[in-house]
Formats: structure tokens, C-alpha cells, sequence
């Protein structure tokens, strides 16, 4: 039997369905079917039961399912350690996103990438910090930013930088927000992230140590485009990274209630036991020298990072 086979079989078993199976595969559907076929005159055995509906595997099918999946799993496996002992970086990555990606500097990654592991393909996915961080624990994604204070020992992590936060408002507040004070600023509508982001800990971090109750969420946004948006709007008051607050109050679209700065942390993370594999050492790599950052090899336990 051959790989090619096995990884229709282990698609088809996943999609139920040919089409989609042959979509998946990028290759046809007539093809498709014919490995199917091929496989099962070898194995002696029916895979699936065939319907207007879909395919439906048998029990043979179902029993022989995982083992194919092994299968697969060694052969990539083999695949990607000859790679790494001819120095070629190639395979694909899941890599979680957060905040605005220009201040992640996701496309100076993604051009380092391309000219440095034209094979290393990058799929990015948007999260709030919190979610990227347990999705990365889970092993849903591969690596991920995230904003925040140390994310513990199961978790490896690069310290990018540690952006400051203020409490921006629309142009239109000025006079209320220069004369406000805790309670004032609490009271007033705030644009909120989701309770698992770093961004919703850091506003109520902010208030709790003032010994006020946090404000109340008045409209929710999971991006910082949106939120600078909803402030310039006139929505609300929310927390905007210091540098863009000042561009936008310096073009009179906000303004900055100067009583309050955060300091939060920018880190790169990755499962721990993950940091020797051959595409994420790269990637960690490629980081260090867009941030400008000491130290060479794979990344240290977040709490040794920190300083």
C-alpha cells in the first residue's frame, strides 16, 4: 500500500464525503475514489459504506482508522527529521496573533520567512491573548504573541518588548476627562475585550488597586483597530497603546487621561518541550533578530526570561 492511499483514506474518513475529500487533497474525485478502492482489494476489506449522503466507515474502517493516522504521523515525523539533518526548514506552522499585526511586526516575520524558509508556511490565526495562550497549551496552535505577565513553566517564551497602555477617550470628552477623577473615569462607558483577554486584566488590575469597583462594559471588541475606532467615534473610553494614543491625540481625535499608565509584556510562545522542533527554533530565531534581541538557539522557560 502507499502513503498517498492511507492519506485518503484518513481525509475521506474525516469529511465523509468524496468531493470534499478530493477538494482537500487537490486532486480529483475519480482519484480519490480509485485509492479508496485500490486499498480495500489490498486489505481484503470494505472501508466504508457508500450512500447518496456520503461515506460511512465501517467497523473495519473505524478500527483501521487510527492505525493509518500512526502511519501518516511516522512518515511526517521521518520526513521532518531528514529535513533538519540537511538544514531545510520546511512545513507548516500555526501561529495565534493578537492586538493590531503591524505592532507585532507580523509582516517583517512574514518577510523574514519567505526570503530566509521559502518552505516554512505561516497560518495565521487571530485570538485575544487569553485564548491563544490556552490554545497553544492544548496544542491547537503551534505558537503564538501574547500579551501579558509570565505565562508559566509549560509554557517557553521570548520576551519581545513591554508597551505601555493609557486611558484614551473621544476629542469631544476633553474637558470631562481632564477634570475626572477614578470614579469619574469608571463611571463613564468603556469599551471592553473579551474577560479572557490581557487587555480586559489590565483595566481591571487598574481600578482594583485604586480600590474601585471596574467600569462596566458598554460595547465589546476583540482588535485594537475596532477599539481606536469606537474611541474616535465618540462610543466610549477605553485603554489604547501609549504610541498610538499620542498620534491620535496629536491629531486631535482623542484624548489621553493622563492620571493612569500600564505596563504590560509582549511575549512569543510556544509549548514547553516544543522549542527544539527544527521549524520553531527557526522561527524563534528569525524573532530575535526582527526584535533585536541577545541570545541565540531555542527559547528558555517564560520565568527565565523575564527581567
Amino acid at each position: 500500500m502507499e502513503l498517498y492511499q492511507l492519506r485518503s483514506f484518513t481525509v475521506v474518513a474525516e469529511e465523509g464525503h468524496l468531493t470534499r475529500a478530493a477538494e482537500r487533497l487537490h486532486v480529483s474525485q475519480p482519484a480519490v475514489s480509485g485509492q479508496i478502492k485500490a486499498l480495500e482489494q489490498e486489505l481484503g476489506l470494505r472501508l466504508f459504506e457508500r450512500s447518496a449522503s456520503g461515506m460511512v466507515l465501517t467497523v473495519a474502517g473505524k478500527e483501521l482508522l487510527a492505525t493509518a493516522q500512526r502511519v501518516l504521523t511516522a512518515a511526517e515525523d521521518m520526513k521532518q527529521k531528514a529535513r533538519r539533518l540537511t538544514g531545510e526548514i520546511a512545513g507548516v506552522l500555526r501561529v495565534g496573533t493578537v492586538s493590531n499585526p503591524a505592532s507585532l511586526r507580523v509582516g517583517d516575520l512574514l518577510a523574514a520567512v519567505v526570503e530566509r524558509h521559502p518552505r516554512l508556511q505561516l497560518e495565521l490565526q487571530h485570538e485575544v491573548s487569553g485564548v491563544a495562550l490556552e490554545a497553544v497549551r492544548e496544542g491547537r496552535l503551534d505558537a503564538s504573541f501574547y500579551f501579558g505577565d509570565a505565562p508559566g513553566r509549560d509554557v517557553v517564551a521570548l520576551r519581545l518588548r513591554d508597551p505601555v497602555y493609557c486611558v484614551a477617550a473621544p476629542a469631544a470628552w476633553a474637558d470631562r476627562i481632564r477634570s475626572a477623577g477614578w470614579a469619574e473615569i469608571a463611571a463613564m462607558p468603556w469599551i471592553l475585550t473579551p474577560a479572557t483577554s490581557t487587555h480586559n486584566r489590565l483595566v481591571t488590575r487598574l481600578f482594583e488597586e485604586q480600590g474601585i469597583a471596574p467600569p462596566q462594559r458598554a460595547v465589546e471588541a476583540d482588535q485594537e483597530s475596532v477599539i481606536e475606532t469606537l474611541v474616535v467615534s465618540g462610543v466610549g473610553v477605553s485603554l489604547l497603546r501609549e504610541e498610538l494614543a499620542k498620534e491620535l491625540a496629536a491629531a486631535g481625535e482623542i484624548c489621553i487621561w493622563d492620571k493612569a499608565r500600564l505596563r504590560t509584556t509582549l511575549w512569543f510562545v510556544c509549548a514547553a518541550g516544543r522549542e527544539e522542533d527544527p521549524l520553531l527554533a527557526a522561527l524563534f530565531s528569525l524573532l530575535r533578530e526582527i526584535w533585536q534581541l541577545p541570545g541565540e538557539g531555542a527559547a528558555r522557560p517564560a520565568a527565565a526570561l523575564a527581567v
